[in-house]
């Protein structure tokens, strides 16, 4: 039987790796995995298959000398800045390669189809006034000023943000797991989004692990780096930027485009004398009351203390009271985003993309593909 022989460094890096990627029980499946690092031992071909499957590593990586380097595409900002170097987990890398890979699909889909490229895209500088870009924004997605406040609820208002942002011209995908793999979750502590800019086919992707109350700024902010031209990553700890210019501004613009400042301070003294001031401007604003807390904070209306400790209680009632799982194809039209799917399923319709190219852009096969489009009530023309 033949076994292969990998070196200890690569066994190291793909063991750190997988960690990085929530790989807890590595000894377990793999009791002999000290006894192939050492040397004593080498794995069987198809033993190191399963290896490779279990740490997420592609496989040829095992037949280098040294690891290899792993790099985001994009620049990658935290929060919290370390002195250590941060490697992006492969749910990261993962989900970012397979967002690149539809972001490419759906540019040359647009481009065959005689569409132009989306004026907006770079069309703000970091220095303009944050009120400014975000009446820019607004006007691009057709909304009046106090666009909100014909929802019922803000979670309402966050399901229109997401559908006006789409109407523009930019791709929304929203997901808390790698792919369709529910035990590959994607970890908010990393990142809360990224930012995929293009002229023809910009990308926003938000972490659906994230609390609902949050995921409205991610967008916004997101929509923001659109406007400014610039890809990233971001974790967006406390909805706090990292220390970089177009991230702070990106912020800066997200939170006056959902809490304009000077309504905010015309309201202010009046709300604050209320048992719930934050939940009182939230229905106000129809955004969820992290946001509006975060947005008195940025105004120094209220203490770190009084938005730490609304934000804390916050977070855990909504991690309680969100549902699990969830309608597998539900999760599909916020995974893969309704303007993708419409290009994609009208490309498979005329004959411009086979089925095939079709799975592997979305991860759905046979069956599974064609129960997603019965869900849209989509049907093979024919």
């Amino acid at each position: 039987m033949s076994r292969v022989t990998v070196t200890e460094p690569v066994y190291r890096w793909a063991i750190e790796r997988a960690q990085r990627g929530g790989v807890v029980d590595l000894p377990v499946k793999f009791p002999k995995i000290q006894e192939w690092i050492s040397g004593e031992t080498q794995p069987t071909l198809r033993q190191l298959e399963g290896f490779a499957r279990a740490t997420y590593t592609p496989l040829g990586f095992f037949f280098l000398e040294e690891p290899p380097e792993e790099r985001m595409p994009i620049p990658y900002f935290r929060t919290i800045r370390s002195d250590v170097e941060e490697h992006p987990s492969p749910n990261l890398l993962e989900t970012t390669y397979t967002m690149e890979l539809r972001q490419a699909w759906m540019r040359e889909y647009l481009i065959d189809e005689g569409e132009e490229p989306l004026a907006f895209v770079k069309s703000a500088k970091t220095g303009e006034s944050p009120a400014i870009v975000a009446d820019r924004m607004r006007e691009a997605l057709g909304f009046e000023a106090g666009w909100a406040a014909g929802c019922g609820t803000w979670s309402e208002a966050l399901g229109l943000l997401r559908e006006a942002i789409e109407g523009t011209g930019v791709m929304v995908a929203v997901s808390g797991v790698v792919g369709n793999n529910t035990h590959r979750k994607l970890d908010v502590e990393e990142f809360r989004g990224f930012v995929l800019v293009d002229d023809y086919a910009p990308l926003v992707f938000v972490n659906g692990a994230d609390f609902k109350g949050a995921q409205m700024f991610t967008l916004a902010h997101e929509l923001a780096h659109v406007f400014f031209g610039s890809s990233a990553a971001f974790d967006l700890r406390e909805m706090q930027p990292a220390d970089n210019p177009t991230e702070q501004a990106c912020n800066r613009v997200a939170a006056e485009f959902l809490v304009p400042e000077r309504t905010l301070r015309e309201v202010w003294p009046a709300v604050a004398k209320e048992p719930k001031p934050f939940d009182a401007l939230a229905r106000r604003f129809r955004v969820s009351g992290i946001v509006t807390a975060r947005r008195a904070l940025d105004l120094c209306l209220i203490s770190k203390d009084s938005f730490f400790e609304y934000y804390n209680d916050r977070k855990v009632l909504e991690q309680r009271a969100a549902p699990g799982g969830g309608d597998f194809y539900a999760n599909q039209k916020l995974r893969l985003g309704g303007m993708f799917t419409s290009a994609l399923v009208n490309a498979v319709q005329e004959g411009k993309l086979l089925h095939s190219e079709a799975y592997r852009l979305t991860g759905l096969r046979g069956k599974t593909f064609d129960g997603y489009l019965a869900s849209l009530g989509i049907g093979e023309k024919g």
